[in-house]
């Protein structure tokens, strides 16, 4: 049984929900309005990428499109042991206590190379919640019975209602989304989700973190596929289906080889969009540390590796899988400083999205501007693809204000709010509701809007036909034509659903 009513609901609030953050704090007092809850000091949690080499983790890769016949055999001749055999792709996963695995590995007729798989470490935020009446006053559409649309000013930036009015709504579309653990009784989700599966080997699919921990996985979920059930927020595709992909553990830490498992399955469940809020920026050079501390020096690891998840992504897109990956929140300049690479947001048929976010939109929303760039995302040329809403948090001081029914900080109604954690009370099943801020928030707006545009060609597009709608339709910001920050421009949802063909 859910719970449809939505007043006193309580909003946990995440400072910066995001993969590899760049180290940015904002220092929050405990507010004295009666109706918020106290909260951390650190409201914003910055997390730190760990890029960190798997010492006894092999990734095997195949010379061509397959791997040798009985590599079982012979990775164990290796003094290895397969643990995956990835062979749509030519790839297979290994584990060896020998020091000199790879190097014998590598030479089995027909692998091109052994690599070491690798972890990341991803957010540590910090959570908060107040109590809430959302007051609907967004222009009238579809959606308008979702008390919390008023809070999505991502929604009104790529005039998602408009397209809603129009028909689209993301029907016969399945979303696979790959992230960390995910609320699957939530009210605005549970409707929408067709499957769930979890690569973390000690992990469920279902968020098991701590009870003031926010659940990244379920947040973007929200934000691509809320249903319209008149419960909380809605999603910019709110017929889609969403398959809940875990690659990352709870606590925001994954390893490559989960991320490739992950993409793969959803291929094979037929998914028509993967999006991936997650990735890793890894330095160009060849001296990484491995889980001991201990530096390693290996030149090919980083080619390899983008071999690897080459294979992956290329394998995808010609089984008709459109990919969508955030571009980072390292607010990195990708025409100057090449350095690192990002994965998977670099690898070959993946659509990078950066983002944008006002900047004290609850203190003049009339004129607040939606699309300013925001002061964490990555950018590039050749980096990035198309923008879309992530939110920010830059606005200086902690103003408080009533906001269309809500009382919060001034800075945190600049973030993106989505679906957060579920509780039961007296057998009731009550979800929350989430700001977050990053390119995390803005790949699965553009995951959605992929999702309408297939849906409204009857499902199963060409990701090549998706991205020509989606470059087609987008709003060309900054500089005229292909630019750093918005790449080909800030997607819009009505336009690519009213040109999609």
């Amino acid at each position: 049984m859910y719970n449809h009513k939505l007043t006193h609901h309580l909003l946990p609030v995440l400072g910066l929900g995001l993969l590899f953050t760049f180290g940015c704090s904002k220092e929050n007092p405990t507010p004295t309005d009666p109706s918020i809850t106290a909260v951390s000091s650190q409201a914003i949690a910055a997390g730190t990428p760990g890029f960190t080499l798997r010492s006894k983790h092999y990734i095997i890769i195949a010379a061509g499109d397959e791997l040798p016949a009985g590599i079982e055999g012979l990775t164990t001749a290796a003094n290895g042991k397969v643990t995956s055999v990835l062979q749509e792709v030519g790839l297979a996963l290994a584990t060896s206590d020998d020091p000199e695995f790879a190097a014998k590995a590598a030479k089995i007729t027909g692998v091109r190379s052994v690599v070491r798989d690798f972890t990341y470490q991803g957010f540590n935020p910090e959570a908060r919640a107040v109590e809430a009446e959302a007051l609907n006053v967004n222009p009238a559409s579809t959606g308008d019975s979702n008390p919390y649309l008023p809070l999505q000013w991502g929604a009104t930036a790529i005039q998602a209602p408009a397209a809603w009015n129009a028909g689209a709504l993301g029907e016969n579309v399945l979303v696979a989304d790959l992230d960390g653990g995910f609320e699957l009784t939530h009210p605005d989700l549970v409707a929408n989700i067709q499957g769930s599966k979890s690569f973390v080997p000690t992990e469920p699919a279902q968020f098991m973190g701590a009870a003031n921990k926010s659940s990244h996985g379920t947040h973007t979920a929200g934000t691509i596929a809320a249903a319209d059930n008149s419960i909380g927020v809605i999603g910019v595709a709110p017929k889609a289906k969403l398959l809940l992909v875990k690659v990352l553990a709870d606590a925001g830490s994954g390893s490559f080889s989960w991320m490739l498992q992950g993409i793969l399955y959803a291929v094979q469940e037929r998914a028509d969009v993967i999006n991936l809020s997650l990735g890793a920026a890894i330095p160009r050079h060849d001296q990484y540390l491995d889980e001991n501390g201990k530096v390693v020096n290996d030149t090919k690891a980083i080619q390899e590796l983008l071999v690897a998840i080459n294979k992956v992504t290329s394998y995808a897109t010609k089984n008709g899988v459109t990919i969508i990956a955030s571009a980072g929140n390292d607010a990195n300049n990708g025409n100057q400083d090449k350095s690192t690479v990002h994965i998977p947001a670099d690898a070959t048929g993946v659509i990078s999205i950066s983002s944008t976010g006002p900047m004290g939109w609850a203190l003049d929303p009339l004129k607040a501007n939606l699309d300013r760039f925001a002061s964490y995302s990555n950018y590039g040329t050749s980096a990035i693809d198309f923008a879309a809403p992530g939110g920010d948090f830059a606005l200086p001081g902690s103003a408080i204000v009533n906001f269309r029914g809500v009382t919060q900080y001034a800075w945190a109604l600049d973030m993106v709010i989505s679906t957060g954690r579920v509780s039961v009370v007296n057998g009731i099943t009550r979800g929350s509701y989430t700001w977050m801020a990053g390119t995390s928030m803005a790949a699965p707006h553009a995951t959605g809007i992929a999702a309408l545009i297939i849906g409204r060609n009857g499902g199963s597009m060409d990701p090549v036909r998706v991205e020509a709608a989606l470059r087609a339709s987008a709003d060309d910001l900054g500089q005229p034509g292909r630019d750093a920050y918005y790449g080909q421009g800030r997607l819009n949802a009505f336009r690519a659903v009213s040109q999609a063909q």
